[in-house]
């Protein structure tokens, strides 16, 4: 079964968690919603309490993942970007050719850490002039971009085309395109 690891960090942007998380599951990925700070409530950005699935302590003592996740929100973005385990993790997954996503402002996150240099990429439009300012990425206005097993996208408007993408990538089309008709998504 593949496995994917979406971060969850106090400020993060809920709809791009949960939209995230939902669709992957439906899409039949075995998906970890890991608190960066521990497995307490996470308040997020506007003031809804997520609860994760376990500490990212623990997430990662089930290593390697398919793919781990970046949700957006200023802060909870924030808190992924100063993180030297968040570091660690995407590191990994980049040294090892397994699929990173961030979303909105969740991007930040790779360029503060150095991740998929040389990509195309997108992001909030609020984060464009940070995303382009080092020329470390090749900035795209695209609701959804993939550049080899990096996938982002530009925030909770989008996010069901991003997850449907991580689906896509991770199950096969097969598995992506039946998911759409009963969410409703206008695609």
């Amino acid at each position: 079964m593949t496995k994917a690891l979406v971060l969850l960090a106090v400020g993060a942007e809920e709809m791009e968690t949960v939209i995230t998380v939902d669709v992957l599951r439906r899409g039949g990925v075995d998906v970890t919603l890991a608190g960066l700070a521990g497995n307490e409530p996470v308040l997020c950005s506007r003031n809804v309490k997520l609860v994760p699935d376990m500490s990212l302590e623990d997430a990662m003592k089930s290593a390697p993942y398919d793919v781990v996740v970046c949700p957006g929100g200023g802060d909870g973005a924030k808190a992924l970007a100063e993180s030297a385990e968040v570091k660690k993790i995407l590191e990994a997954q980049e040294k090892d050719n397994r699929f990173i996503a961030a979303v909105c402002a969740g991007p930040t996150a790779l360029l503060s850490h150095g991740i998929c240099k040389g990509k195309k990429i997108t992001s909030h439009p609020g984060c464009k002039d940070k995303m382009s300012a080092t020329g470390d990425y090749t900035y795209l206005d695209e609701r959804v971009v993939q550049d080899g097993k990096l996938i982002t996208s530009r925030g909770p408007g989008t996010c069901f085309e991003f997850a449907l993408k991580i689906v896509e990538n991770l199950q096969g089309k097969e598995t992506a395109d039946p998911l759409v008709a009963p969410m409703l998504v206008k695609m």
